[in-house]
């Protein structure tokens, strides 16, 4: 049989006291919980984002991902190839990538303070010390040193410092990662909303030039009936203003086009002089976007899920400041050899070694380390509130998006059926000018309605769009199948 082991007093207390500062320590950081949120079952305006096709609902089972290439829903190689040159050469995307790599540097370095530390060293000195004789004279004595040695320290973490300040690193860390993610998610609806406004511009400037060619050929013929005696100078004055307007806001779009190149050209981390793009005046159609819960952002949008790591980081920091109360105890350990001649260096006469522990800790700092605890609480107070705030924003986005695209999608419509009707009023007045019974004044106006209803139907068409784009980027470009019902 064999009995339990037996401490005597003079063994036990060591055994009672480090076991006491090992609990001690493993207290001093709170536990982590994530800040509550009273999040809704279902949004708000899903219902009319349905009723106009936008919120499409995912099918029980069915899993929709588009991790990486959200963009891709649009279905436009172009924007495609424009999404790739953007990932590899943002200079946003870089300094965000630059950033998380210090960050997982810091988590190396946080890691490695609750290693040992080995040191060596070595050192040859030749000195001369002299003696005065009683005879007024004196003694001259040359000597040779040399050392050999390692050294080691090792810091236990009793108090959880270490592992506090480790914890906090490497949940920074990963909110750095969340801020590439955002950033990356950013710049992906950036160059797709520019893409989409350059398309935009280029429809406008298409319009625009197709009806000049129109009103030039209207101008035309007033120009023939004033020489013909049908039609007044005032109606050719009008023609010719009508026909001047309508090329200065072909300029404008132009303008605001080649504005857009230069802006899309910046964010492919190009100079807008190396960069053209071919012009098409296409827009894409507008994407079905799956149904998804609150819920979700919460684990979908990299945006809040860096600001929860930063909670976990702040609360780890509580940890650390908490712990600067306590004593920090160092085990620390040398030995090599020292002497003289260098031949017999490694002779055990020379050798030395030396080891324990040494214990320091603060008596009084007028009350800094308070000071540090309280700070590290506010902090983590404020980043908390950081974080409902951001979760809030974030399903305020979604709402007003869906609000938006669902109304743009009946604006859409009636204005579709706006233009068709202005084509159809042109149509008549024209054929009464030409027989005579109404004056050019008439014709100007249909026309101007019809010009005004086709740029207001291509401007709907593009803030669809663009609250369509914005929805997918609110809703972090992935999704998840809803639970079965």
């Amino acid at each position: 049989m064999i009995s339990p082991p037996t401490f005597s007093r003079r063994t036990a207390w060591p055994v009672v006291l480090v076991s006491g500062l090992w609990l001690a320590g493993c207290a001093q950081t709170p536990p982590y919980e994530r800040p509550r949120m009273d999040i809704p079952t279902v949004y708000k305006e899903q219902a009319a984002a349905q009723a106009q096709g936008i919120w499409k609902p995912a099918q029980p089972q069915a899993v929709h991902t588009l991790p990486a290439t959200w963009w891709k829903v649009y279905g436009d190689s172009v924007l495609d190839r424009l999404q790739q040159q953007a990932d590899a050469n943002s200079p946003t995307l870089a300094q965000s990538a630059a950033r998380l790599r210090a960050a997982q540097a810091a988590v190396a370095s946080s890691s490695a303070a609750a290693l040992p530390t080995v040191g060596a060293s070595a050192s040859s000195s030749r000195a001369r010390s002299g003696t005065q004789l009683a005879d007024g004279g004196s003694t001259a004595r040359i000597s040779t040193s040399h050392s050999l040695g390692l050294s080691a320290n090792w810091e236990l973490d009793l108090w959880g410092r270490i592992s506090a300040g480790v914890s906090a690193a490497q949940a920074s860390a990963q909110a750095s990662a969340d801020d590439l993610a955002a950033a990356r998610l950013s710049l992906q609806a950036a160059v797709a909303q520019t893409y989409f406004s350059l398309r935009t511009a280029e429809a406008q400037a298409t319009l625009l030039a197709e009806t000049l060619k129109a009103y030039h050929k209207s101008w035309e013929l007033t120009r023939n009936r004033h020489a013909a005696g049908v039609a007044s100078s005032a109606d050719v004055a009008q023609a010719e203003v009508q026909y001047k307007s309508t090329q200065v806001q072909l300029l404008e779009s132009e303008t605001t086009r080649s504005q857009l190149q230069h802006a899309l050209a910046a964010l492919l981390g190009q100079a807008p002089a190396a960069f053209a793009l071919e012009a098409t005046a296409v827009l894409p159609a507008p994407a079905d976007v799956p149904q998804a819960l609150p819920s979700d952002l919460l684990q979908h949008r990299p945006d809040i899920a860096g600001a929860e790591r930063r909670v976990a980081a702040a609360n780890a920091q509580i940890g650390v400041a908490r712990a600067a109360y306590f004593p920090a105890l160092t085990l620390s350990a040398a030995g090599g050899y020292r002497g003289s001649p260098l031949a017999d260096l490694f002779s055990a006469p020379n050798l030395f070694w030396s080891l324990g522990p040494a214990l320091a800790a603060s008596i009084f700092d007028g009350g800094a380390r308070s000071a540090a605890v309280e700070t590290a609480r506010a902090n983590h107070a404020q980043v908390t509130a950081a974080y409902r705030q951001t979760v809030l924003t974030a399903l305020q986005e979604v709402e007003d998006n869906l609000t938006a695209a669902a109304a743009l999608a009946q604006e859409e419509q009636l204005q579709r059926e706006a233009t068709a009707a202005a084509q159809r009023a042109l149509d008549v007045v024209e054929n009464q000018y030409r027989a005579g019974t109404v004056g050019y004044l008439n014709v100007l106006n249909a026309q101007a309605t019809v010009l005004s209803s086709q740029r207001s139907l291509i401007d709907v068409k593009s803030r669809r769009l663009s609250a369509v784009n914005a929805l997918l980027k609110n809703v972090a470009g992935r999704w998840e199948a809803l639970p079965p019902a």
